[in-house]
This record gives structure tokens, sequence and C-alpha cells, in this order.
């Protein structure tokens, strides 16, 4: 982390899909009411960084996008694991044309915007459906393709459009090449964990912290 080797503070715990499960997966009501610390620290954030282990950080992603949008709150959820996108089978959404699609122009901006309508009573708030743009079809190159001017205009243009955009990032572990340009078009980041990790991997995971330009706010624990 910037500046320091503070704990990062775990502000929730949730439930994760179940392994092994076929159906898509959906937010649970009482970890809805769990993330509304998470909401209350993102408050005033118009572009919110996850990442942290591989399907931690897509449930997180989604659960805090859905959350935000139940509440009213006009959201984008945006899958940026270019190398291995599997949001959208999550979400139960298109594959393609996606973000790859859009950042190689074959595809335009109202080809890749999906709603995904939002149901159960939790979502009583939601004035709008949640907007999701899949990753599309997997890249070889995902950090050259989170370079280009193309992805920082695109970045610019949904936090114009939007109160919330959430970025589903790739994994710590295998994102390392393209987090860093994903964490230049954030003003927040969320970490997605597993459990609690041992000394040696919370070493691990604040070392990869530390070389990203934006701070922390906390961690969530996602349980499968």
């Amino acid at each position: 982390m910037p500046g320091g080797r503070r704990k990062l503070p775990v502000l929730a715990e949730i439930s994760g899909p179940v392994a092994g499960a076929e159906g898509i997966w959906s937010l649970r009501g009482p970890d809805f009411e769990r993330l509304g610390a998470v909401r209350e620290r993102i408050e005033g954030h118009r572009a919110v960084l996850v990442t942290g282990a591989d399907d931690p950080t897509r449930a997180l992603a989604a659960a805090l996008a859905g959350a935000a949008a139940a509440v009213g709150r006009r959201t984008a959820l945006l899958d940026c694991d270019l190398a291995q996108p599997r949001l959208a089978a999550d979400l139960g959404l298109e594959q393609t044309p996606g973000l790859h699609e859009y950042l190689r122009w074959e595809a335009t901006p109202p080809e890749i915007l999906q709603p995904l309508m939002l149901a159960g009573p939790a979502s009583a708030g939601a004035g709008e459906p949640l907007v999701c743009i899949s990753g599309g079809r997997g890249a070889s190159d995902p950090r050259t393709l989170l370079g280009l001017q193309s992805f920082r205009h695109m970045a610019e243009k949904l936090r114009n459009a939007y109160e919330l955009v959430v970025l589903s990032g790739p994994a710590i572990e295998t994102g390392e090449e393209s987090l860093p340009a994903l964490a230049a078009e954030a003003d927040a980041l969320l970490v997605a964990v597993a459990s609690d990790p041992s000394r040696r991997g919370a070493r691990d995971l604040r070392d990869a912290l530390r070389r990203l330009p934006v701070e922390p706010l906390g961690a969530v624990v996602v349980k499968g």
C-alpha cells in the first residue's frame, strides 16, 4: 500500500458462488445487508477497481455493482480480465461482443452494453437496470489493450455517464502486468480475499497492492 504497511481493514464478509453449481450466481439477501458498510466506504468514488483472489474478485465486483444499482445508484459493471473473461458466464450474459472487441474497433458502444434487470425484494430501490460490459473473447495481450487511449477514453465516458463504475479486474496473481492500467482509471480499490491470508500471504498481498497507483479502501472476504 502506498506510504505504509498498515493492515488492510476487512469491511464485510459475503457468500460467493457455490463450488460446482451450474446455475447463475445471484446476490443473497443477507449479503446485500453486509455490503452496506462497503457501499458507505465507496461513497463519493465514481470508479472502483476490484482485484484479489480469482473467483472472489468476480463475485465481489458483481455483488457490489448489483447492491449499488439496487439502491438507485446508476451503475456500470465492466469485466476487465481480458485474459480470462468469465464474468458474463457468471451472470448469464452474452460473452461477445465485449470490451476486447470494442478496444479492437470490432464493436461499437451500443453493441457491448448489456442491461441486467435486478430481482428480489432488495432491488425495490433500483430505478434502472445494472449495465454490464463483458470482457469479450480472451486476449493474449491484455496489457497492450488496456494501455490504449481508447480504453482510457471509454473509462472516462463511463465515469461521466454513471454514478458508479465497477471495474472487475484480473486476480493479483495473474494480472500484475495489466492491473496498473486499470488502477490508473480508478479512484478507489477493493480487495477480494477467500479467507484471512497467512502472514506471508498478507505480506505478498501488501507488496502487490503497493505497486498500484490507488490506495486500497479495504478487503472483503468472499466465502464459497
